[in-house]
């Protein structure tokens, strides 16, 4: 495919909602000396037209499409090499496939899927697909929980508290109506509702810090506010295929909003908690030692800016002919790691439903899908 402007890679993004003008167009000026943005699409015109604005400043001659055929002109397009879909989750796996059959590589956000069924049948589909197709277009998800330098860097001290004890992620929301998104209509027709929504993020970051897969859960959910679609609250107990048990909870609306990830090992604690230093907002890692010390290190929000940057790399180098058919994807970003998000909540949701059955969640893996055996 041909790139202009050198050899940077041109994207559209397709989607024009909150997330687009608040992140994406911000962290995309932010490393517009590597991409060229040529569209961006929504549904009604002027809804494309006023976020295209927003860019005018570093991409002076993008372009803004809607409806169908804007969509179709993005899909015929041989000059955008990719895209990036921010649309309502019920039909991105759609628009996804759309254009990975056109040959452009896609990020799509969060979540991968509605559920593992639907999960199934498109990474199967995405696999067929990759077979007709003279090269691999990639398919990343955006979980921008996986690139945050404070899950990132806390990774690697994990195997210094020993062996895992426990394992804490408490997370008490504020999805009341100052939130820009408590009004989103697809949240509230979703399955699982905001609880799958939100919930992706930690348990993105839970499985990254475990480095362990979740094997089974114990569930109960519960609607407390009206105002929000069941259930609004979950109790999770759940295991690691290692044996280590933890609890995950989750108050997708609370009056003291707080988040946190916390281990407790045989040599020492590691905790991350969202927080605010010197007016930036981020997470705050604590690492408690055996002696009584504890270390402490503040990271600011940026994932959203890193999983684009590593994306727009990966297209790159995928992009060389040399390296097409050898490039592997960064795996932080791949569907199926997003498929295991939504199975872990899958499987809480479904055990909830049981009065707090123990449930199995589904296993994913590179090149298949299966459940583990009751």
């Amino acid at each position: 495919m041909v790139a202009s402007d050198g050899d940077l890679p041109n994207i559209a993004i397709i989607g024009a909602g909150i997330f687009v003008r608040s992140q994406y167009i911000p962290r995309l000026r932010e490393i517009s000396d590597s991409l060229v943005v040529k569209a961006i699409w929504s549904r009604t015109e002027e809804a494309a037209k006023a976020a295209a604005e927003l860019a005018y400043d570093f991409s002076p001659n993008i372009e803004y499409k809607w409806g169908d055929a804007g969509l179709d002109e993005i899909i015929r397009d041989d000059k955008i090499q990719a895209v990036s879909i921010v649309l309502a989750a019920q039909v991105q796996v759609d628009i996804s496939f759309k254009m990975l059959k056109a040959g452009k590589h896609v990020i799509q956000e969060k979540p991968a899927c509605e559920s593992t069924i639907e999960a199934e049948t498109a990474f199967l589909c995405y696999n067929s697909l990759c077979n007709h197709l003279p090269y691999q277009p990639i398919w990343a998800v955006a979980e921008n929980y996986r690139f945050e330098p404070a899950f990132y860097e806390s990774k690697k001290l994990i195997n210094d508290i020993g062996d895992m004890m426990n394992i804490q992620v408490i997370v008490e929301g504020s999805m009341n109506s100052s939130n820009p998104y408590f009004s989103s209509s697809w949240r509230r027709n979703f399955t699982g509702g905001f609880i799958l929504d939100m919930g992706v993020h930690f348990i993105a970051g839970l499985r990254m810090l475990a480095g362990c897969e979740i094997a089974t859960v114990s569930a109960i959910g519960r609607h407390i506010d009206t105002n929000l679609p069941p259930p609004d609250n979950l109790c999770s107990l759940f295991q690691l295929e290692n044996g280590c048990a933890g609890v995950f909870v989750l108050a997708v609306s609370s009056m003291s909003p707080k988040v946190y990830w916390r281990v407790d090992g045989s040599k020492g604690t590691l905790q991350i908690e969202r927080g605010v230093e010197n007016g930036m907002r981020g997470y705050t890692v604590l690492f408690y030692t055996a002696d009584g010390t504890c270390q402490k290190t503040f990271y600011p929000f940026s994932g959203v800016n890193e999983e684009l940057k590593s994306f727009i790399h990966d297209i790159k180098q995928a992009s060389k002919k040399e390296l097409s058919s050898k490039h592997q994807a960064e795996p932080r970003s791949s569907y199926v790691e997003a498929a295991r998000d939504v199975a872990v909540l899958e499987a809480m949701l479904e055990s909830s439903t049981k009065n707090g059955a123990k449930v199995q969640v589904k296993k994913f893996q590179a090149n298949s899908v299966e459940n583990l055996s009751p």
